[in-house]
């Protein structure tokens, strides 16, 4: 068979059923052997960074590999976004890229591109198969490598005269990926650390998104409630814990409540599961959880002391390190310990005001407690991050360690392709919605019955709190032109409505056919709201500012 329809019949072994892409000159072959092909199915998105973002949210979303197909030069290098975004927030993804045929390679060939010199900052590996006898081999290795420990990006670069080449191979010879599972030993460490728990008076659990990517929420869970742990979540751990847990606090950080970030300030203990300690929770790393010791539980060593030293670590799946503390923990009562935590303070925001926590409950309240919600990046971001009751572990899909603006919309496409029956809800800003917007032709070509909410304020929300806060209010090319998003959207054939208060949303709301099509609802707030609690840039995490 070709080099083409091997490669597609190895994508098969892997179990990958899902594909996007965009066609073009060096990928046609691969196109060519999926013409017919009923064990795909393939979406065509309208540009290659929002086909690799729906990848990438399909794979977040489902935890299975999200696979996309571009062509050479232009094609490839659209990717490269994409592929940061997964690999900073390690989400399996599989892209193949077309190149041009292994005799014109560094001619500077027509659309000729050195795209694995480019990404192998922002892949966990990348590949060139110079001869079609290397495709089972290089399929097998890449889709265990984007799967195995920590995820991450994997491309594989194939030249044109590759996928046109004959070769005879016996698909029974191929090795389909299998998941090894990991065997625990208990240490000295462990032993510590089970001591340090049963003795500690003020534990608090600090779940960062490797608890959700190697699906640990029910392990995380059992030894919370065995050891009445209070839990504070990162961006990325969001819906490991249901957020109507009593044990749950939510999001901790530069924009975490200012109750979760005293809890840290001033626990005797803790146990950072499955977090890298971004900067944008610690603050200031000299003065970061001073009064605790830190356990550091992920499968990656590197991540092991690098932005905070921990006194203790375990190395290994969470899944199964989780299990085996639970089981060996004591059972405890931190009752006193939670009634402290409450005690900090909490904003309070009024109902009837078009604020987005109101909006965000409204929405909350109507696509219910299972939705899958997909972000971009800014304002709207962090009000999601703070107000939504996230109940379960890929519920949560937004770019946490790159930022991307654009990144919601195909993210949202491939969430809801992989999960159908699931609602899903894209909220986004008037800034990054414009970057991607694009995508708005495959969710019309598809039919992807997606909700998009688009919290619009006319500036860069983000950006412009930031210039007011610390840049003496000098609003530098942060405001927006006005924009008829409601008409862009209708031009595509899509549902739109605009709301200006909570009692126009709510009839919107009640009419809008929610997860039947695709909906746009517009929700217009004032400039100049912003997002708190906020811990200023470098300020320890107990410098909690309510206001500013």
């Amino acid at each position: 068979m070709k080099g083409a329809k091997l490669l597609l019949e190895c994508l098969k072994r892997e179990g990958v059923d899902t594909l996007f892409g965009y066609p073009g000159g060096a990928v046609i072959p691969l196109y060519d052997a999926l013409y017919g092909d009923k064990d795909f199915k393939h979406i065509r998105t309208a540009h290659e960074q929002g086909a690799v973002h729906a990848a990438d949210g399909y794979a977040r979303s489902t935890g299975k590999i999200g696979v996309c197909f571009v062509t050479s030069g232009p094609g490839a290098t659209n990717t490269v976004t994409g592929l940061a975004t997964a690999y900073m927030d390690s989400s399996p993804l599989l892209v193949i890229s077309g190149q041009v045929s292994t005799d014109l390679l560094g001619k500077d060939s027509f659309q000729e591109v050195d795209i694995t010199g480019i990404t192998f900052s922002v892949t966990k590996h990348n590949f060139l198969i110079r001869d079609v006898k290397d495709i089972p081999e290089v399929l097998h290795k890449a889709c265990k490598i984007a799967r195995e420990g920590r995820p991450g990006p994997v491309l594989i670069d194939v030249p044109k005269d590759v996928f046109l080449a004959e070769w005879d191979f016996d698909m029974r010879n191929y090795k389909n990926f299998k998941h090894n599972q990991c065997e625990f030993k208990k240490n000295n460490e462990m032993e510590k650390v089970i001591e340090i728990i049963n003795n500690s008076k003020k534990p608090v659990i600090y779940a960062g998104g490797g608890v959700n990517i190697s699906n640990a929420s029910k392990e995380l869970l059992a030894f919370a409630e065995k050891g009445d742990i209070p839990v504070v979540s990162t961006l990325m751990g969001l819906g490991s814990v249901n957020r109507n847990h009593e044990l749950s606090l939510g999001l901790v950080g530069m924009h975490g409540f200012k109750e979760n970030n005293m809890a840290v300030a001033n626990c005797d203990l803790l146990l950072a599961i499955g977090a890298r300690f971004s900067d944008r929770v610690i603050g200031d790393s000299e003065d970061f959880a001073s009064k605790a010791k830190i356990v550091h539980i992920d499968i990656d060593s590197s991540e092991i002391d690098k932005n905070v030293n921990a006194d203790f670590s375990l190395l290994g799946d969470l899944k199964f390190t989780l299990a085996k503390l639970g089981e060996n923990i004591k059972e405890n009562n931190h009752k006193s310990w939670r009634k402290t935590i409450e005690k900090w303070e909490i904003q309070n925001i009024s109902k009837e005001k078009f604020h987005p926590k109101n909006i965000l409950e409204a929405f909350n309240n109507k696509l219910g407690e299972n939705a899958i919600v997909a972000t971009d990046v800014g304002q709207h971001q962090m009000w999601t991050a703070q107000y939504w009751k996230f109940n379960h572990s890929h519920s949560f899909i937004t770019s946490g360690g790159l930022g991307t603006m654009g990144f919601g919309l195909g993210a949202a496409i491939g969430a809801k392709i992989g999960n159908n029956k699931d609602q899903v809800l894209l909220v986004t800003g008037d800034g990054s919605f414009r970057m991607n917007s694009n995508e708005l032709f495959t969710v019309s070509k598809y039919n992807i019955p997606i909700t998009i909410l688009l919290i619009n304020n006319t500036v860069l929300g983000m950006v412009r709190q930031w210039q007011r806060m610390f840049f003496g209010g000098r609003y530098s090319e942060t405001d927006n032109n006005f924009v008829d998003y409601v008409k862009l959207v209708q031009a595509y054939g899509i549902e739109a409505h605009c709301a200006n208060n909570m009692g126009e949303l709510n009839e919107v709301l009640n009419k809008a056919s929610l997860g039947e099509k695709p909906v746009f609802i517009q929700c217009n707030i004032d400039k100049d709201e912003s997002v708190y609690p906020i811990v200023p840039p470098g300020k320890a995490i107990y410098n909690v500012l309510m206001e500013g």
